[in-house]
């Protein structure tokens, strides 16, 4: 089953914070992408389990917090940080 990865708003805007302030552009890009295809094909065996029904993701140089949407085969990205 694969599933849409959908980022926030603010997960957008922190990513692009992240791009714009970062040494190695190409690296933050990969990473994301890396990220979405992850996420996409099998989230529950990526990153760890937090509170609240979140998981967080270290894919270097980001960290990602994430919730799944299984009844809608979504993924939601709230919040990325620099690893």
């Amino acid at each position: 089953m694969n599933f849409s990865v959908i980022w926030t708003k603010a997960a957008k805007d922190q990513l692009a914070e992240i791009w714009i302030h970062h040494h190695d552009q190409k690296g933050v890009t990969a990473a994301a992408h890396r990220i979405d295809l992850l996420l996409g094909r099998d989230p529950a065996n990526q990153g760890e389990d937090r509170p609240n029904n979140r998981r967080i993701m270290f894919e270097s140089p980001l960290v990602v917090v994430y919730r799944i949407d299984t009844a809608n085969n979504r993924v939601i990205v709230s919040y990325v940080r620099q690893y």
